[in-house]
């Protein structure tokens, strides 16, 4: 059914130089759109331009995808799943290698060099959901044109084309934003770009840490979320000295309370980190030798430091996109339920895409590997066929580490759902620990440390149902195992 609807409304081929972008799927979509006439709606996305295929660097012109992460390699999973990618899909990407999951960056691709790190092409989309692995002969394979280390930098709207770093054209019928974030980064003016001084959002980056890491003796990790606490653990595994600082209370402070918060941060002094909590930083500072030498505090006090990763967050990669539309709450490029921006033949995915989190009955923008992976399916199946359903995201966080060989504890938590109203607390994190969040009554999220499989397959369950759960036998459980399951009961009790 998804090739019919294709063909009819591409009936002449991209590839000998004309585009005839019309609408992929049923006419009520262009309502949702525009609210006007179908002969209107008709005569704003009925475009035709007769060009020499010259003109265009890009031979397969039906679908091209800007970004090459974990969104552009299970969008392509889907274009070939449909038969949609042979001699049609374009993926253009700053990135020198094809799409991988990125999560393994912080991870295990950081593990000292003697405890079996990963490395590509072991990591390619899309092994990090038991799919297969898409290395570039697989691109290849299926028909996927692929333009590596070339940002796209403009977008020409009215003519359907985007210009490349390098210079090169390239023309789209329809337009898959994939562009993910960029690191946030200290200034140059306090030392934001010395030597040594290190940001992770590519393999490049990787590489370069790994290098200040084999000769590296003090280490300061800035930014107390995920990327700071994968990154303090990686260097706790090549027995580094490690201070992490953080302007906020405690660790994670956007999820974690304090009391799970403490459990988290004494594991890690158990391995040697230090903590400077609440402090904020003036500038870097460079020694004789023009590399990072000291962080200077706010406060007057200066910690010495010859490798620094800074993990403050990352913006979305909105650059040169802002005309098809920002969610200025949230940031990104705003979306509806099916991918569509406000402009017609045009989606954005994954980290760079502000959508309604249905669930919530709020905007979001999710910065996830689950997500990138969801969206992407979600978008492709929305363009390709008459599936109108929309997108019902569950948000779902994880982290693991300390995962190296040799490792004394191996952390592993999740969590689903939404971190609101009050929580409680059960497990003293030795072997396990759970912390439920409980708003009016309902069950809204849960987070689970070391869960088994079993316990982990629970979680979603709960967070998707939100049940009335009483608080008091969940306060009174004497382990995590029988807080699950008074959860679980409470199930059977959901609308």
């Amino acid at each position: 059914m998804a090739s019919s609807i294709i063909s009819s409304s591409n009936p002449m081929s991209l590839k000998h130089g004309l585009s005839h972008w019309c609408p992929q799927s049923s006419p009520s979509l262009h309502r949702t759109l525009h609210p006007s006439s179908s002969s209107v709606g008709f005569k704003t996305f009925h475009r035709n331009y007769v060009v020499a295929s010259s003109s265009f660097a890009n031979e397969n012109r039906e679908y091209v995808i800007v970004g090459g992460g974990n969104a552009a390699g299970y969008a392509a999973k889907s274009f070939v799943e449909h038969g949609m990618a042979d001699g049609r899909l374009c993926i253009v990407t700053k990135e020198a290698y094809a799409p991988y999951e990125r999560p393994a960056l912080t991870k295990a691709y950081l593990f000292p060099l003697d405890k079996k790190p990963a490395r590509l092409p072991g990591f390619h989309t899309c092994v990090g959901s038991g799919g297969e692995r898409q290395t570039p002969d697989w691109y290849k394979e299926k028909g996927i044109e692929m333009m590596y280390e070339d940002p796209v930098t403009g977008i020409d709207i009215e003519k359907q084309t985007v210009t490349t770093d390098s210079g090169k054209l390239l023309k789209y019928g329809t337009l898959i934003v994939a562009t993910g974030c960029t690191a946030s980064r200290f200034p140059e003016k306090i030392g934001g770009n010395l030597p040594g001084v290190h940001y992770i959002r590519d393999v490049a980056d990787a590489d370069s840490l790994i290098s200040s890491l084999e000769k590296a003796q003090k280490v300061v990790v800035v930014g107390g979320g995920y990327i700071g606490m994968e990154v303090a653990a990686a260097a706790v595994g090549w027995k580094l000295d490690t201070t992490i600082i953080f302007p906020e209370n405690h660790l994670l402070q956007r999820l974690f309370t304090p009391s799970l918060a403490k459990n988290y941060e004494e594991l890690y002094q158990e391995n040697g980190v230090k903590f400077m909590k609440g402090a904020s930083i003036k500038n870097l500072e460079a020694g004789s030798d023009g590399r990072v030498a000291a962080i200077k505090l706010e406060n007057g006090s200066t910690i010495e430091a010859d490798t620094v990763i800074i993990g403050i967050g990352a913006k979305p990669a909105v650059s040169p996109f802002e005309s098809l539309g920002l969610n200025k709450s949230v940031g990104g490029i705003q979306v509806d339920g099916q991918f569509r921006t406000g402009t017609p033949g045009i989606f954005a995915i994954g980290d760079v895409a502000a959508f309604p989190l249905k669930m919530y009955n709020r905007m979001a923008r999710v910065e996830h590997v689950d997500h990138a992976r969801r969206s992407a399916q979600h978008c492709v199946e929305s363009l390709l066929t008459a599936h109108t359903s929309l997108y019902d995201y569950l948000p779902y966080f994880y982290s693991r580490v300390f995962e190296y060989e040799g490792s004394p504890r191996k952390i592993w938590w999740q969590f689903f759902g939404d971190n609101v109203g009050e929580t409680i607390q059960v497990g003293n994190f030795d072997p396990k620990i759970a912390t439920f969040w409980i708003d009016s009554g309902k069950l809204k999220g849960v987070l689970l440390e070391s869960g088994s499989p079993e316990e982990f397959q629970l979680l979603p369950k709960l967070a998707k149902s939100q049940p009335i759960v009483d608080k008091s036998k969940l306060q009174s459980a004497s382990s995590v195992e029988e807080a699950l399951e008074i959860a679980q009961t409470s199930l059977h009790g959901a609308v």
